[in-house]
């Protein structure tokens, strides 16, 4: 749900957060222009009417706030758009591809805010933070796509999907193809590099019988059969 059109409507109703849910548009759109800057906030205080005084306290953390509020409200409309149920009759590989597609559609026409964002999330003093929204969006797709791993799988399934929305966002945020056909191409041939894996993945790992075990696999390399 939007800000009320109302410009005089307070905002004590909402939390922070959800302050910061409805802000994040407005300010990715200002940060095109001005960066992921109080200008931007600022901006975006003054499109909806909220009291720059109470939009600057809830960016007070700087920019990383600012791009974590585009990424949660990102996150927030895919799982509004594209909830569980939506996926459920498509094969696993297309629902986490519809995921990925609604995102990079969330976002076209912001690619300079995207560009900006990026090299801030680099920073090393970002980078936890950074690595942490990456997770949280990709936990948020796999919850989506119905995976239900609790074993190392869960991990492994996570830090490859962030992976590759990453390495993808890369491509988008320079690509001048009709369509972002360039970008949807790699995101293809990625998505397929992981659909590899996981099924000689599958296949290594096979039953707990045929298993390979690395302890005797270690012991073998220590004391070599004679």
């Amino acid at each position: 749900m939007g800000l009320r059109s109302d410009a005089m409507t307070a905002t004590d109703d909402l939390t922070v957060e959800e302050l910061r849910l409805e802000l994040a548009p407005r300010i990715a759109a200002a940060a095109v222009f001005d960066g992921w800057s109080a200008e931007a906030v600022a901006a975006a205080a003054a499109e909806t009417g909220v009291d720059p005084h109470v939009a600057a306290y809830a960016f007070s953390g700087g920019a990383m706030d600012m791009i974590g509020a585009w990424i949660g409200h990102v996150d927030a409309a895919m799982e509004r758009e594209l909830p569980a149920e939506t996926l459920a009759a498509m094969p696993v590989h297309k629902r986490v591809r519809r995921l990925l597609q609604f995102r990079l559609g969330a976002i076209t026409g912001q690619e300079e805010a995207l560009r900006r964002a990026l090299a801030i999330m680099a920073m090393p003093q970002n980078a936890r933070r950074s690595l942490r929204l990456g997770w949280e969006s990709a936990d948020a797709m796999w919850r989506l796509a119905g995976d239900t791993a609790t074993d190392y799988n869960h991990y492994t399934k996570r830090a490859i999907l962030a992976g590759v929305y990453v390495a993808t966002l890369a491509i988008f945020v320079d690509d001048k193809s009709e369509d972002k056909a360039d970008t949807f191409a790699f995101l293809d041939r990625r998505l397929a590099g992981v659909g590899r894996f996981e099924k000689a993945k599958a296949q290594l790992m096979g039953n707990g019988e045929e298993r390979p075990s690395l302890v005797r696999f270690l012991g073998r390399l220590r004391y070599p059969a004679r």
